[in-house]
């Protein structure tokens, strides 16, 4: 998922992508610059096998999935602050912006991320705004489970919920 270094750097700068909630804007720029001949909406197996990964990418979901583990019973018993949502969602939107600027993975099992991502960024987006945040929360949840049931990666430890 190699993103052109600028592209990458003009939505960190503008802040379009991680501090505004446009998040969708960097999984845009991210589907424009792999030039995709056809979106892909919905979630795929290879070949009924699970996809194949890169060391940025487990990185970053696995941070992702350690962040939200340590908050989710307060999520569940909907007790979690609207500071912690927002310290949570700055996790999200950090680790996706690594991945986007490190990963490299075969196209088709980009573009299969890019379904991951967009409901990542979407939920962290929601986690920001106190009225939805909660439910934004179980969208990262399910999009965490989505990256264990389609990408195979031996360390990921999914969220128990």
């Amino acid at each position: 998922m190699a993103i052109k270094s600028n592209l990458f750097k003009f939505a960190a700068a503008t802040g379009l992508a991680l501090s505004l909630g446009s998040v969708s804007v960097l999984t845009m720029a991210a589907e424009d610059e792999h030039n995709h001949s056809q979106a892909v909406t919905e979630l795929q197996l290879n070949n009924g096998s699970k996809w194949g990964i890169d060391a940025p990418l487990s990185q970053a979901m696995g941070k992702i999935s350690h962040a939200v583990s340590a908050e989710v019973k307060s999520i569940h018993a909907d007790k979690l602050t609207q500071e912690k949502y927002v310290a949570l969602a700055g996790v999200i939107n950090n680790q996706v912006a690594y991945m986007i600027e490190n990963c490299e993975l075969e196209p088709a099992a980009d573009a299969q991320l890019h379904i991951i991502i967009h409901d990542l960024m979407d939920g962290s987006a929601a986690m920001e705004n106190q009225v939805q945040a909660r439910d934004g929360a179980v969208k990262v949840i399910n999009a965490l489970d989505n990256y264990a049931n389609y990408f195979d990666d031996p360390k990921f430890q999914s969220v128990a919920h």
